[in-house]
């Protein structure tokens, strides 16, 4: 599972022309589903979301998480970020999650985004939507579960 993590002032996705969610500080979380994926990599990609710190302390050093400054989370679900273009001119997405099983891990790490106590708002599944994102920093953080490493690891 990956996630591309934009910390930003506000996010907002539109569909056909009309305002589907909104938030103001927090994450803009795009979110793509790989093929074997688990319910295990979405709970641990939620804690790492919600427990990131990238939120500056009085001193400007990243010290503060999601959860520490009350942010919000827009997630919107993103297979192309499993396109694959080492080869040729067109991405190949056979390394994305079936429809059937992109949605129900998303939908799994909403909940545990929830459950950790995050306001998250999302974008429709499979939708044609546009994206509105105010980078804040510019700060761009990408996680992926292959080759993870967790603290029981360490």
């Amino acid at each position: 599972m990956r996630a591309l993590i934009q910390r930003v002032r506000q996010a907002g996705v539109t569909i056909d022309g009309r305002v589907h969610s909104r938030i103001g500080r927090g994450y803009a979380v795009l979110l793509g589903v790989g093929e074997g994926d688990t319910e295990k990599e979405a709970e641990f990609l939620a804690d790492k979301t919600a427990n990131l710190r990238i939120f500056s302390n009085g001193e400007g050093k990243f010290d503060h998480s999601l959860l520490d400054v009350g942010g919000e989370a827009l997630v919107v679900s993103q297979f192309t970020l499993y396109g694959d273009a080492r080869k040729g001119r067109r991405p190949d997405f056979t390394g994305a999650a079936k429809p059937a099983d992109a949605l129900r891990l998303y939908e799994h790490f909403v909940k545990c985004l929830r459950d950790k106590g995050v306001e998250v708002k999302t974008g429709v599944f499979a939708a044609h939507m546009t994206v509105e994102i105010i980078n804040d920093g510019p700060v761009t953080i990408w996680l992926d579960t292959r080759g993870r490493e967790t603290a029981a690891d360490k």
